[in-house]
């Protein structure tokens, strides 16, 4: 049984350059590009209107910005092509001021370079230059991978890095190239170029898991809602599903095509039932977990999509006299973000 979504709106020329990440709050989507800025869109309007434009936020562009998935939406961290990490916090006014919410900035760990020549807080150095990054759901703690295969884990409020694990002997580890934590905190898992898969309990301090079933960059990690299940996905355009019990390959998702795509994203929806992927082709599908079937698929550009993003399930509706059905967002080289609302959604 197939799913059908429509477009419910796009933003055209959301940015300037290519957008390579989005990320949600209950009310607002953070978009992140080759540009210097971060823009930020209202998610309450069926028009989705521009909220806040964050200028110079990262000088060189940036290629990651996250939220707590499941979070309040009150912290969001972005990556730079400069290597530098920024945390921003969701100033809100009184009631009474008539001002709106905004982001501001409240952290900056600097590029890993820079850590490496200066020392850091913690009278140690950080090799391998930062590309993913993590928020766990409180907004307490952030993930973040490295060039060399190192995960850092950092305590925001006391801004202080207090776990590092280690993929490789003395920093020669596959780069790092995605990174997830679970939301009940407990587990960290990252994705590297080599294909590997490594699973961290974050209690024991150590790693759990050293997951097979993909050859190929990983490009994009994720754990389900329940913490239960996490996916994986990359350069084999297959997305391997692996159990947290146990740390079994439990299956794969694979399209029918003569040479898959790669996958550059994924996201759970918040049941957990369904699975969210963008590629490299310009396609965008959804997934049924359980059947392990692609139920829909969009493919309104050729462009590359590089990042896919359910909208958190809300009682607001968009519009009045709209309710809120099942939506999720799309972005990438065409430069403009799509939003997609379930036909029979209630």
């Amino acid at each position: 049984m197939s799913k059908q979504y429509l477009t419910a709106h796009t933003v055209d020329e959301a940015h300037p350059a290519e957008i390579f990440s989005l990320a949600l709050t209950p009310t607002s989507l953070l978009s992140a590009s080759g540009s210097s800025a971060l823009r930020v869109h209202s998610t309450t309007d069926a028009t989705f209107p521009l909220q806040q434009t964050i200028p110079n936020a990262h000088k060189l562009g940036c290629h990651h910005v996250v939220t707590a998935r499941g979070g309040l939406g009150n912290v969001a961290a972005s990556v730079g092509f400069g290597g530098e990490i920024k945390v921003w916090a969701l100033h809100k006014p009184e009631a009474a001021s008539g001002q709106q919410p905004e982001w501001q900035l409240r952290w900056e760990i600097p590029p890993s370079k820079a850590q490496a020549q200066n020392g850091n807080a913690n009278g140690g150095v950080i090799p391998g230059d930062v590309w993913a990054v993590a928020l766990s759901a409180d907004e307490n703690y952030l993930a973040c991978t490295t060039s060399d295969g190192r995960i850092h884990v950092w305590d925001i409020a006391a801004r202080e890095r207090i776990q590092t694990y280690e993929t490789g002997a003395r920093g020669g580890g596959s780069f790092a190239m995605a990174v997830d934590l679970s939301r009940d905190g407990r587990l960290t898992a990252s994705g590297h170029e080599n294909g590997a898969v490594y699973v961290f309990n974050n209690d024991a301090g150590r790693m759990v898991y050293s997951l097979s079933g993909l050859a190929k960059p990983v490009r994009t990690v994720a754990f389900s809602p329940g913490c239960k299940r996490l996916a994986a996905a990359g350069n084999a355009g297959v997305i391997a599903i692996y159990d947290m019990e146990h740390g079994e390959h439990v299956g794969n998702l694979v399209a029918p095509a003569a040479r898959a795509a790669w996958i550059t994203s994924l996201d759970w929806n918040d049941s957990g039932e369904y699975l969210l992927t963008g590629s490299l082709d310009g396609k965008v599908k959804v997934w049924d977990v359980a059947r392990g079937v692609c139920v829909a698929t969009h493919s309104e550009t050729d462009s590359a999509v590089w990042s896919v993003r359910w909208l958190p399930k809300s009682d607001r509706a968009l519009a009045p006299g709209v309710p809120r059905s099942e939506m999720f967002c799309a972005a990438g080289a065409s430069r403009s973000i799509t939003f997609y609302r379930e036909a029979t959604g209630s």
